[in-house]
């Protein structure tokens, strides 16, 4: 497959075999059994790799069948408004409002506006983006829609934890405590220990499109679990 060819196209359940090992690309399966083709990203001790899934990139069928997937697990916690980290995270959380009948929903930001409040954010980094040093705001006009509510927080993919453990810093800092976290993919298990850190009842509002392994090398261009 060419690079702009992955997340472009939901393939009939049974596709792809998902016991590896694995050439090229890792098949996910969402719960309908579609299973979607992520390419598979060599991690830097170049004996392990990770599934990547970037979603503002994935074809538009794409994207709405994680947001199907997605979207029942988040409204089984019964959320009054869906809030969604940046960047790529705001792409499902308005594909899922959508789709549960919000007519809206509420995107954190990185880029500070001149009539934000320095105390309504936290610092933000990510797996993706380490190197960059970044701050996680609420735009203070937003606050009637999120205080006292049953809030959903929404990102692409929950990874190291970084991420999702800001927003929740952020959303607890305000007073606002999260019924339910959700994300399409769930890449390893190595989020886990920063949820429990954070709080051990964090990590049973977690709901998923699907989760991926880290993948070992087990031969020239091939991986398993």
């Amino acid at each position: 497959m060419q690079p702009h060819e992955f997340w472009q196209e939901l393939h009939a359940p049974g596709s792809f075999d998902e016991t590896g090992p694995f050439s090229g690309f890792f098949p996910a399966r969402l719960d309908s059994g579609d299973q979607i083709r992520l390419p598979i990203r060599p991690l830097a001790d170049g004996q392990h790799a990770l599934a990547s899934l970037i979603i503002n990139q994935a074809g538009f069928d794409v994207q709405d069948a994680l947001a199907a997937d997605l979207a029942p697990k988040i409204a089984a916690l019964r959320p009054e408004v869906i809030v969604g980290l940046p960047t790529l995270g705001l792409t499902l959380a308005a594909a899922v409002a959508r789709m549960l009948g919000f007519a809206r929903y509420v995107p954190l930001g990185t880029s500070k506006k001149f009539w934000y409040d320095e105390e309504l954010s936290v610092p933000l980094s990510s797996i993706t983006t380490p190197e960059q040093q970044k701050r996680l705001y609420v735009d203070p006009r937003m606050m009637p829609l999120i205080e006292g509510k049953r809030v959903a927080l929404v990102d692409d993919v929950i990874s190291s934890g970084t991420s999702i453990i800001s927003g929740l810093t952020l959303m607890t800092s305000l007073g606002i405590e999260p019924v339910v976290i959700g994300a399409a993919m769930l890449q390893s298990d190595r989020w886990e220990k920063k949820l429990d850190d954070f709080g051990p009842e964090w990590k049973s509002r977690v709901v998923s499109c699907f989760r991926t392994p880290i993948l070992s090398r087990a031969g020239e261009e091939l991986w398993s679990h």
